[in-house]
């Protein structure tokens, strides 16, 4: 990690990570945050989850889960019993970690993951999911310019929510949740997602870009040793565009197509 050089938000570093200085021929992507506008789901679901189980552990001694700061600090990016294991402990709750199979409730880790889980599918049911309006064109542009993409997502919901919001033809790869536990992969910030993706690529990690809005994500890529790590800040006011620089971004950017022009410039 190199979080203690920051470098400006919006600008394209001059080192040998610079794409000026080294091609960059693929672009892993994150999928929540990054190509889809599902982050606040998943942050509403996160909170209807921790917040029973704070009342009914803790009661009144516990404030509630912060859909914000907690958010993207505990869970953002990261496996659902990682981000509860980690909120929990952070808010000195030791339940036991019990198994995959536990129904939805506050007894357990898991339970309270497959509480998380039961919330989102509520919501997708409810609101839905849409990809950013930048992101087709974005895509669109990036093969344009022979740019080979994947989407990686720790989620579950990930492909089949990418091949809704109409972007999966502009993906060569695709790595979700599923995958993720089929092979037993770790989740963020290990960067195991993210070599996936790039192995099934069939690129050199110097020439790919890794796109990520969460701080595990870009913790993940800083590890993987990625030619050029982005962190993507679509917040109103770039709340987190500092924290993504120290977490070891290269560059910052508002959105796809400025990551597009940033990069790969009148090619894209």
């Amino acid at each position: 990690m190199t979080g203690s050089h920051p470098r400006p938000a919006h600008s394209v570093p001059v080192d040998d990570r610079s794409p000026e200085s080294r091609p960059l021929h693929a672009l892993v992507l994150d999928t929540d945050g990054v190509l889809l506008d599902s982050a606040g789901l998943h942050a509403a679901a996160w909170k209807t989850a921790l917040d029973s189980c704070l009342e009914a552990v803790a009661g009144t001694e516990q404030p509630p889960f912060d859909a914000d700061a907690e958010y993207r600090r505990f869970v953002d990016g990261r496996p659902r019993y990682d981000g509860a294991a980690a909120f929990l402990a952070a808010r000195g709750l030791g339940l036991p970690a019990g198994t995959p199979h536990d129904p939805p409730g506050c007894a357990t880790i898991w339970a309270v993951a497959a509480r998380k889980e039961q919330a989102f599918t509520e919501l997708l049911r409810t609101k839905g999911v849409a990809a950013f309006d930048d992101a087709r064109p974005a895509l669109a542009d990036l093969c344009t310019a022979g740019v080979s993409c994947a989407a990686v997502s720790a989620s579950r919901h990930a492909r089949a929510l990418i091949r809704a919001a109409g972007l999966a033809g502009f993906l060569a790869v695709i790595v979700d949740g599923e995958d993720a536990a089929r092979l037993g992969l770790a989740g963020k910030p290990d960067p195991a997602l993210f070599l996936r993706a790039t192995a099934l690529l069939g690129s050199r990690l110097q020439e790919t870009a890794v796109a990520e809005d969460a701080l595990a994500g870009v913790e993940a890529a800083r590890r993987g040793g990625f030619g050029l790590v982005v962190g993507v800040d679509r917040t109103p006011l770039r709340r987190t565009a500092a924290p993504l620089r120290r977490q070891g971004a290269d560059l910052v950017v508002p959105d796809l197509t400025t990551l597009v022009r940033s990069v790969w410039g009148e090619r894209g």
